[in-house]
């Protein structure tokens, strides 16, 4: 198989296209014929050497991807071979992932793919969504009704969050950067589209809301934006904090005059069985339609040295794949 295979943690240039041993199913595992892989930020930190837990080398990147079904290890029933898939997460974990033509990956990491979605939009699933969903239900506890703000609504996590908060019933405020950014949003359901970044944002922001403020902020770059967040919350509001890249100063008052929170998420925290049951509850949506991955660029697999400096780009809309 092919894949793309790091000896050394560094800059993108330590992504390497190179021809390795094709994997096998063992018992409870499903051999996956990679037809494209998702490209997550976390993979970047990973391969620069910038993440708490770190592989041992060499590895292969990736943790989503789609692919079809190309043989199952025994004790497997739900799935067959030919069948279309998505995964989130590998047999080998961190050692051996998504960006690659064979994946094997454990039978609860794997989920149907539905027809009407393409193998790139499968592989813009697994850990976008996850995130939103546990960060709007698991963290804030989004109610319908409730008015949720999401900052940087145009990237994968952001557009997740946009049609999960949408289909709750919540009233979404996104922002992005771009006018392109703005325009994809608003094409997702949100009600207000505004421009992160203005001098004008909080304002127009507050007046959205009559002066009440947002009950749920998702916030994508706290070290930016976390203090701002505080004043715009309304009372007994609460603020996730998905991303953040570097320390910040808060008035912690602001929490005290409204009984606001700040809640940190993380996905890695949560057991294999809670991550599938995570996709589980949004398995109808992408089989009715509410919930449609966007994807923003498909590189090939040989590009991804390209891809991961996309990846922490500004103005980059929808999600970043890999495609065999």
């Amino acid at each position: 198989m092919r894949a793309i295979v790091v000896h050394q943690f560094g800059g993108p240039e330590v992504l390497s296209l190179e021809e390795s041993p094709d994997p096998v199913a063992g018992p409870g595992q499903v051999l996956i014929d990679c037809k494209a892989a998702g490209v997550n930020p976390v993979d970047a930190y990973i391969r620069a050497g910038q993440y708490a837990r770190l592989p041992a080398l060499p590895y292969i990147p990736g943790w989503d991807g789609a692919g079809v079904v190309a043989s199952l290890g025994s004790g497997v029933t739900d799935f067959a071979a030919g069948e279309r898939v998505y995964f989130s997460g590998t047999s080998a974990g961190r050692s051996a992932g998504a960006y690659a033509t064979r994946v094997v990956c454990f039978a609860h990491q794997v989920h149907p793919l539905p027809d009407r979605l393409s193998f790139a939009q499968g592989a813009a699933i697994g850990v976008p969504y996850a995130t939103a969903y546990r960060a709007l239900f698991g963290r804030a506890q989004a109610k319908a009704g409730e008015t949720v703000m999401i900052h940087g609504a145009s990237g994968s996590v952001g557009l997740a969050a946009v049609q999960l908060a949408v289909g709750h019933g919540c009233v979404v405020i996104g922002t992005a950067g771009s006018d392109a950014g703005l325009a994809l949003i608003k094409s997702q359901g949100v009600k207000h589209a505004v421009k992160h970044g203005t001098p004008e944002t909080v304002k127009e922001i507050q007046a959205l809301t009559g002066g009440r403020g947002v009950d749920v902020i998702i916030e994508m770059l706290a070290n930016v934006n976390l203090d701002t967040d505080l004043g715009l919350l309304a009372v007994s509001g609460r603020v996730v904090v998905v991303g953040n890249r570097g320390r910040v100063e808060i008035d912690a008052r602001q929490t005290m005059a409204k009984e606001s929170s700040i809640l940190g998420m993380s996905l890695w925290h949560l057991n294999d069985e809670q991550l599938s049951g995570l996709q589980d509850q949004m398995a109808a949506g992408f089989a009715g339609g509410t919930l449609t991955p966007v994807v923003g660029s498909e590189l090939p697999m040989a590009e991804a040295a390209a891809a991961h400096v996309k990846v922490y780009g500004s103005g980059t809309t929808g999600k970043i794949v890999l495609t065999a």
